[in-house]
């Protein structure tokens, strides 16, 4: 048995959980996470994906998820510019706990 457990309620959290949380619990983090699992995605792809999430609230999501790591955004060279968004491994290693969020949604 945790020595700890009685204990959890009465102990601060973890900063580090404390803000992994507070970043995953944000409205639309998780789908953004989820649309990107099986690859890269042109943000008009992700507008797709997401019909119900504005432009600017998308543009916001993935930006702080590319501050905290989770997202490289790629920027395209070409006429218009194209910006694309993927996972880095960082935010690959989450794909195993949003896609069994999905699994136990879909039960």
């Amino acid at each position: 048995m945790n020595t700890n457990e009685g204990q959890k309620g009465s102990e601060r959290l973890c900063p580090k959980v404390e803000a992994a949380f507070g970043l995953l619990a944000k409205k639309w983090m998780g789908l953004v996470l989820y649309s990107l699992i099986d690859g890269e995605l042109h943000f008009c792809d992700l507008e797709k994906a997401l019909p119900a999430l504005s432009a600017r609230v998308l543009t916001q999501r993935v930006r702080e998820l590319e501050e905290a790591g989770l997202v490289l955004r790629k920027v395209s060279a070409t006429s218009p510019v194209r910006v694309s968004y993927c996972l880095t491994e960082s935010g690959r290693s989450l794909a195993i706990v949003v896609g069994g969020i999905a699994d136990w949604a879909n039960i």
